[in-house]
């Protein structure tokens, strides 16, 4: 008896067995049985992507315990301590509550009352929030970074709904010494450009600019995004300085001092940054595997920096979609910057407030995590199907900020817009709209119509 060749399949070896060779003759009834099964349908290849088609595995679309994803390098910090840690939290808010020392009777309990009710929340967000698309130094820092953010958008939903005189008189209650009208100061009181003028141009708002840029170019990740931004927001204080006398600046003030030194100096440092961590070798030697205090002290600083770094094309003209992301995130850090201008004037309030410096520095923080997490939604779509939780609450909370701006505002800015200013926006709006309409939209329609022409010359068969 002849032995099958070894190659084939199990069912084939089986001498007893009826298979069909290649050149058999085969009835319909078998073809129907033996016909390869379609193709199941990939999404984003063969088949629109939908929300339940998201990749689960990703942090910020499913809970997935750190340590079954990532090398822990100091176990101790990413042991789960749930239950040590609401032990922890319930003992300390009896203690301070309960303690005639710590709170005397008779004594105003409402700040006090409102700091436990923030670290209560802040706590249970540190352990319950999903995880970010961050890690380093912790994942549990960028969930108090996302509880801030949404106590913070809580918080200016409460406002939108009082008007301006409550909530002035609510900002007393954090701080006593706000509620008092403020002067607005005027830079452009003499623009002779002489070197006693550019000095005493140079102050505190300087290094605020030169840190910010900074900021922003670790956020964004590209040169020319940040300086679209940095010019847009020139022409923005220009246009609104008849509201705001703090806008009103000479024009070296706007060009030279603000753009080509501090934001630029902010800029280029921020991006040689992003380099440095672009072509950087990350590797995550346990605290354990490093050996002496040197090592050991090197690698706690490194938990510091960054696990990894994606670098941002947006490629604005590549495509509608992309082209409308850009212009919606440049509009969203333009109202970002010019949110907390309006805020402080309504509110009467210092420009280094702590409450003002605190929401700059949150802003920050929470950008981060929320630029990286809409670049991963906007182009890799076959990846991630929905919107980071941190994208989704910082957009609606620069929303937010500006529904209360535009309600506050009603009666307290008379003077009206320039007619040049109108101008100038009508044809920023007309540039907008018509720079998509050529570039995508009349492109599509020449298309559409060579499509049809082929269908309509198709010659039709006669039918005999």
């Amino acid at each position: 008896m002849t032995t099958p060749p070894a190659d084939l399949p199990p069912n084939l070896t089986d001498p007893d067995a009826d298979y069909l060779s290649p050149s058999s003759p085969v009835e319909e009834s078998d073809a129907a049985i033996l016909s390869p099964e379609e193709p199941h349908p990939i999404p984003g290849i063969t088949a629109p992507v939908r929300w339940y088609d998201a990749d689960r595995t990703e942090p910020y679309t499913r809970i997935v315990p750190f340590d079954s994803r990532h090398d822990t390098s100091v176990e101790f910090f990413f042991q789960p301590i749930t239950l040590t840690a609401l032990a922890i939290a319930l003992s300390l808010l009896a203690y301070v509550a309960m303690t005639d020392n710590v709170l005397h009777e008779g004594k105003d309990k409402k700040v006090l009352g409102l700091y436990a009710a923030i670290i209560a929340f802040l706590t249970f967000s540190m352990i319950q929030f999903r995880d970010g698309p961050f890690i380093r130094p912790h994942p549990a820092f960028w969930r108090i970074v996302l509880g801030i953010n949404l106590l913070y958008e809580l918080c200016l939903v409460f406002m939108l709904f009082q008007d301006l005189p409550s909530a002035r008189s609510y900002m007393v209650i954090l701080d006593p010494n706000l509620g008092k009208p403020l002067p607005e100061r005027s830079y452009a009181e003499d623009c002779s450009l002489t070197p006693s003028n550019l000095w005493n141009a140079v102050d505190i708002f300087a290094l605020a600019h030169f840190l910010g840029w900074l900021g922003k170019a670790l956020i964004l990740r590209d040169y020319w995004f940040c300086w679209i931004l940095s010019i847009s927001f020139e022409l923005a204080e220009y246009s609104l300085e008849h509201q705001l006398p703090n806008f009103a600046e000479c024009w070296w003030d706007h060009w030279v001092l603000d753009v080509l030194l501090c934001n630029w100096a902010g800029t280029y440092l921020g991006m040689r940054i992003c380099q440095f961590f672009e072509v950087k070798s990350f590797v995550w030697r346990g605290f354990r595997q490093s050996k002496g205090f040197r090592q050991k002290t090197g690698r706690v600083f490194k938990q510091l920096t960054p696990h990894d770094w994606t670098t941002f094309q947006w490629e604005g003209t590549a495509s509608f979609g992309h082209y409308l992301t850009v212009v919606t995130l440049l509009a969203t850090f333009l109202a970002a910057e010019l949110n907390p201008f309006y805020l402080k004037s309504l509110l009467w309030m210092e420009p280094d407030h702590p409450i003002v410096i605190g929401r700059l520095i949150g802003v920050f923080l929470c950008a981060l995590p929320a630029v990286r997490e809409l670049y991963e939604y906007r182009n890799r779509p076959k990846k991630v199907a929905r919107m980071g939780q941190h994208a989704w609450l910082l957009f609606a909370t620069i929303v937010t900020e500006l529904l209360i701006i535009v309600k506050w505002s009603r009666g307290q800015f008379p003077a009206p817009f320039p007619r040049h200013i109108k101008l100038g926006a009508v044809v920023a709006s007309g540039l907008l709209v018509g720079y998509p309409l050529f570039k995508f939209g009349i492109p599509k329609v020449r298309r559409y119509l060579r499509r049809k022409g082929r269908v309509e010359r198709k010659p039709v068969s006669k039918v005999e």
